[in-house]
Formats: C-alpha cells, structure tokens, sequence
C-alpha cells in the first residue's frame, strides 16, 4: 500500500480562474476559426474521452450534436484503451473533447487531427496538480496503470469544471456558429447548478475542517486541494481485500494520522468495511464519475456525493464522523 499526503491551497492561488474562464476559447490561435464538418448527415458527431465532458456537452448543445463516449460502462476511461474500430471513429468524429491533465494516455499512441482536438484544461495549465510518486497497479480490466505525471480527475474541483465546461461551450461555438445564443443559454444554467454544488461542497468541507481523512485511491487530488480537506490516499480497490502488509501499513498511518472515515470510489467489499470499522474507521462512497453512472447523470451523481458526506457530517453535531 502506498499513501500520499495532500495538502490544501490557499484562496489566493485561486484569483484569476473566473478571467481565466471567459478567455478559454482563445488560448489557442488555431481554435477561433470554425471547424468544419465532415460529410455526414443528421447531427455532427462530438466524441469524448470521460463522462464529465459528454455531460456538459449534452447539457450545453442538446440535440444540436451526437455525443458520444465509447468507453464500456464496467471501466475507467481514464486508463481505458480503445480497440482499432473506435479509434477510426474518433478520427471521423467532427470534435474531440480531451480532458487534459493526462488523461487518456491512449490519445498520444494515435494520430487525430488537431484541428479537431480540444483540450478542455488547456486554459487552467497552472491549476493542475504534478503526481511525484509512481505506482503502477492494477484494477479492473483495464490492466495496469500508474498514477506519475499529472491528477486528471480535475472536474472534482468545480471551480476547474466550469472551466472546462466554457472550454466545451467554445468549441461547440465553433462547430455550429447558428447555436451560439442557445447554447450560451445552457452554459449559464449548467454554471448555476455547478456552483451551487460547489457551494455545498464548500460548506461541507468547512464542517470537517481539518480533521484527518483517509481516501482509497489517489484520485482526489483536486477534491482536497479546493475544499481543503486533510486527506491521506491509499491504493485500496473497492472489491478486492487488503493483505495484511496493507493492514499493518495502516495500523502504522493511524498513528500520525488518526482518520475516523475512509473515502471510497465505490461500494467496498463488506469484509474490508467491517475489519475497518472494527479499528474506528466508517466508510462512505464519493464517486468521481469518470464514467456514466448507473443511474441519474453527472449532475445527479456529484449531488450524492454531497449528501453522502453532509450524512457523515451533518450541521448539529461538532464531532460527527468518530466512531465511539
């Protein structure tokens, strides 16, 4: 087991990101110009590398585009390879949302045209977080990955989704010029409701202030970083059992580091839940929904988040979350 130590930012680090948001769009000289479509009929086709960007592209253009995540539902676009087949429909689709930061490492193995790539966090470079440590392992059947380079979960501080969502708004823009005022419409009221989350989120984080947090996996980087939480990350799978090296390694953490809830992606084996409730430690799931949620949307998904952890610490009690 490996753990990483994440620390929070000050609001000061923060300034210029709203300014930020309104230039996106011109950020690359080449992304003014209006892309052309490829011959089709119907709709064009906006292809996307994770769940967040699909989202706000269908809140944003609704019927105006076909957008399309090939990712299978069972696993992490993130380290998600596509098969040949795909990757020739990406290379047709009219646009590419890439998520940036890192993600999809696939996207350097294949050749795309540029024109037609937008990298949504291209915009918000000095906000992203480098990952010193590597650790190559393996979840799922995406096989294995490691976590050096670059935090690509970015949508987790929304400050950083709204502006990726101006940056997809930008390049819808650009793909379908007659749909601007529509489309900027949509954008307004997607702003609304991601703020609003924020807001909660926000309120939340200041209930748990510092006290100490233990996470799964080390995809919360951005998470932590906006709300200021005290976190430590694990390499812990929701369904696979922790050997007893990970066990003693945490035995030892909670020592400097004594956290009375552990953060999950997903639903965790009951086995592990119950072992670490034995050792004072509850559990609760915050899906970073890179994928499409089984049920609701983006939107739907982030709001359980919130609740899960407004439940953990609710408004009435100082000291919720610690496990008599």
């Amino acid at each position: 087991m490996r753990y990483y130590k994440t620390t929070g930012c000050s609001a000061a680090n923060r300034i210029g990101l709203l300014a930020c948001m309104l230039i996106v769009g011109s950020c690359a000289p080449q992304e003014r110009d209006n892309l052309e479509l490829t011959d089709q009929s119907g709709p064009p086709d906006v292809y996307t590398v994770n769940y967040p960007l699909a989202y706000f592209a269908e809140r944003i253009a609704e019927d105006a585009v076909n957008v399309v995540l090939p990712a299978p539902a069972d696993v992490d676009p993130a380290v998600w390879s596509p098969a040949a087949e795909t990757v020739e429909n990406y290379q047709q689709a009219d646009l590419v949302l890439l998520n940036g930061a890192g993600y999809a490492g696939w996207i350097q193995r294949v050749s795309l045209s540029q024109s037609r790539l937008i990298d949504t966090s291209a915009a918000l470079q000095d906000r992203l977080i480098p990952v010193a440590d590597e650790v190559t392992h393996r979840h799922g059947p995406s096989g294995d990955h490691s976590h050096q380079g670059t935090a690509f979960t970015t949508w987790l501080d929304v400050e950083l989704a709204i502006g990726q969502a101006h940056a997809v708004f930008d390049a819808l823009v650009r793909l379908q010029p007659e749909g601007e005022t529509a489309f900027r419409e949509r954008l307004m009221g997607l702003e609304q409701d991601l703020l609003k989350l924020d807001k909660g989120l926000q309120d939340v984080a200041a209930r748990i202030g510092d006290r100490p947090l233990l996470f799964s996996h080390p995809v919360y980087q951005y998470l932590l970083r906006r709300y200021d939480l005290n976190g430590y990350s694990l390499h812990w799978e929701p369904q696979e059992l922790p050997d007893e090296a990970a066990w003693r390694e945490l035995s030892r953490l909670l020592e400097e580091h004594p956290a009375a809830w552990m953060i999950w992606e997903d639903e965790p084996h009951q086995e592990t839940v119950s072992r670490l409730e034995r050792m004072g430690i509850a559990s609760l799931v915050f899906r970073p929904c890179g994928n499409r949620p089984a049920d609701g949307d983006f939107l739907h998904a982030m709001q359980g988040n919130l609740k899960a952890l407004e439940q953990a610490f609710p408004v009435s009690t100082s000291h919720v979350g610690d496990i008599e």
